[in-house]
């Protein structure tokens, strides 16, 4: 039996590029000043953008969301509720020696299925980094 595997485009500085625009477009018509990160598939960060009115923690946080929704292949506003007491991931953000962020804003990016990196967003309110990240993703072809 023969497999055959189809190659998938990995994630581009172009990409990310274009991701970063996307994401700081829509913060930007909603007034509100965020940070933007992306990382590829080994988590690696590819591109990131400070609007320089954000606070300076959005960094941090907006790398620590695409990490997160990375990892987990699941955007950071799904796992809010599994970090709770009692939750599936309850003592996940202290096992683990990584930075894992458990607040919305973080979007997992795939490419004919299969994941290919993600993007975080930090500054605004998490309903908000998330609405930015997942307009951006959705752009991205």
């Amino acid at each position: 039996m023969s497999t055959t595997t189809t190659a998938v485009a990995p994630l581009t500085i172009q990409d990310a590029e274009a991701l970063i625009e996307g994401a700081a477009a829509a913060a930007a018509s909603a007034g509100v000043a965020v940070a933007v990160s992306v990382v590829d598939a080994g988590g690696h960060l590819l591109a990131f953008r400070r609007d320089d009115r954000a606070v300076l923690i959005a960094g941090e946080t907006s790398t620590r969301k695409a990490f997160t929704a990375l990892q987990l292949d699941s955007p950071t506003a799904d796992l809010v509720d599994a970090v709770q007491p009692g939750g599936l991931f309850h003592t996940l953000p202290t096992a683990l020696d990584r930075p894992l962020l458990f607040l919305a804003g973080g979007v997992p990016l795939h490419r004919d299925g299969r994941l290919i990196g993600a993007i975080g967003i930090g500054g605004g309110a998490p309903a908000q980094d998330h609405e930015f990240a997942s307009a951006a993703a959705d752009t991205l072809v």
